[in-house]
């Protein structure tokens, strides 16, 4: 029965990295759809949502049979229980794509849009956490994991930033004000993003060392 259950957990892991692979593209995709107001590669990252969905059910329906019918213990089922979570977030971070893609469209009609540095600096911020935190679950790497949770704050202060950079584009040009909203939009989710990404990581951690790190990642011992 342990066997039987280790391979159905192998057939979940290979699932869950396609979806994550999925979304990977879905994110890249999306970020470059709207920094170049390309309405073509947006349309690409929503017509595509439905296949992260789909997978995001046959992982939960795979899950629960496991749970059910494997009864796994120990590692392997920590392992489960971080893919079912992990599983949640990766179709929320799709979700987020589509948002920013979403945005794509909406401004590739406007005559003009004012990406500041901020807003660059951050798509490639919650790149990297998202990138990195599908490889340390594709690798168990605790350390990798780590360093995804410390970039969490610069985002968050890039979200800031961006909010105080967008009421003083509206405040200037009234004109502004709809490309204002977009510019608004697009950082909460890449801020959402990294949230999502942190939760992969802090589940990495507690599935390799069975350590719950929400809320004190400083306390990790090494």
């Amino acid at each position: 029965m342990e066997l039987q259950a280790r391979k159905e957990i192998e057939n979940i892991r290979r699932m869950t990295i396609a979806m994550a692979t999925l979304a990977e593209e879905a994110v890249r995709t999306s970020i470059r759809a709207f920094l170049a107001r390309d309405a073509k590669r947006g349309q690409e990252v929503v017509g595509k949502d439905g296949e992260i969905n789909t997978l995001e059910m046959d992982i939960d329906k795979a899950v629960f049979e496991c749970l059910a019918l494997k009864a796994p213990v120990a590692t392997d089922l920590r392992l489960l229980f971080s893919m079912q979570k992990m599983n949640k977030d990766l179709e929320r971070i799709g979700d987020h794509a589509v948002n920013i893609a979403q945005a794509a469209i909406n401004c590739s009609s406007f005559g003009k849009l004012i990406c500041g540095p901020d807003i660059k600096v951050m798509a490639s911020i919650t790149q990297c956490m998202f990138s990195d935190a599908v490889t340390c679950f594709v690798q168990a790497d605790t350390q990798l994991a780590l360093k995804v949770l410390e970039n969490d704050d610069q985002v968050d202060e890039l979200n800031r930033a961006m909010t105080r950079e967008v009421i003083e584009m509206a405040k200037k040009d009234i004109a502004s004000i709809e490309a204002a909203l977009e510019l608004l939009r697009v950082s909460k989710n890449l801020e959402r993003i990294a949230d999502l990404s942190t939760n992969i990581a802090e589940d990495v951690i507690f599935q390799a060392r069975a350590w719950d790190i929400k809320h004190h990642h400083m306390e990790y011992p090494a």
